[in-house]
């Protein structure tokens, strides 16, 4: 049997997340039914994360078990032709027959965006959390520092996690601010904000409940020095929200 390694983007605003739901339309639901018409097998796609509904990804890394004989260009050129428009193949190689996504992933990178305006572009509305109020972006760029390293991540730990650990080390944690957003051959002007974590692991909604709170330092209902008593304190209760599933981006794995 191959094992075929793949990299997906996707717009995750229509699906209900990565994993297989009764009833719902997903991302791995879609893939083995277009892998299975082109094999003629049953397959098990696996990823190296369960994305949340109405979540993107940059480059997403999978792969399947086959006994197919086709090349890897034809398998992501016949995939690409059979998936919808929100889901693209960038990438098909064979893997090692012990290569896992997910166990032997080193961490993952992801981005969140926030439109710090009043009127947001339709043509990112589906890309962003819109938060018209002034946010203060030195305070959260403080906010986000004490999230860097080793720590029980509980207080950001999302309801029906799974995850035996709630320990994870945070490599890089940081704000942007971002002027101009490229889109096609046009940049949208705005004032944008722009999160990212990298990590070697994350609990459910670990990202969007860090961009939540952080967001909550930036409107000044939190004290940026508050991030270490919320993590000492492993409550999710004094936490702030959950941002909107649809400014988040896993922008990429690494091995």
């Amino acid at each position: 049997m191959r094992n075929i390694k793949l990299v997906i983007q996707y717009d995750g605003s229509n699906y209900h997340g990565w994993q297989i739901q009764p009833g719902c339309t997903t991302i791995q639901q879609v893939l083995q039914e277009r892998i299975s018409k082109i094999t003629g097998e049953e397959v098990s796609v696996i990823s190296a994360g369960r994305t949340d509904a109405g979540v993107h990804a940059l480059a997403q890394v999978a792969s399947f078990k086959t006994a197919s004989t086709l090349h890897c260009d034809t398998i992501r050129d016949a995939l690409n032709a059979l998936l919808p428009w929100n889901i693209r193949i960038t990438e098909a190689c064979n893997a090692d027959a012990a290569f896992h996504p997910r166990y032997d992933a080193k961490g993952k990178v992801y981005f969140y965006i926030i439109a710090n305006m009043r009127i947001i572009s339709p043509f990112l509305y589906n890309y962003a959390w819109r938060i018209p109020q002034r946010l203060d972006f030195d305070e959260m760029c403080s906010a986000s520092i004490p999230l860097q390293g080793t720590h029980d991540f509980t207080s950001f730990r999302g309801s029906g996690c799974g995850a035996k650990n709630p320990e994870k080390t945070i490599f890089h944690c940081s704000m942007e601010k971002i002027d101009v957003m490229d889109f096609m051959t046009a940049g949208v002007r705005g004032d944008f904000l722009k999160l990212r974590v990298e990590g070697n692991g994350f609990l459910r909604h670990m990202v969007r409940n860090i961009a939540g709170t952080i967001i909550e330092v930036g409107k000044g209902r939190l004290r940026s020095e508050a991030i270490l008593e919320l993590l000492n304190a492993r409550d999710r209760r004094l936490a702030g929200p959950t941002a909107p599933a649809s400014g988040l981006f896993l922008d990429r794995v690494n091995y």
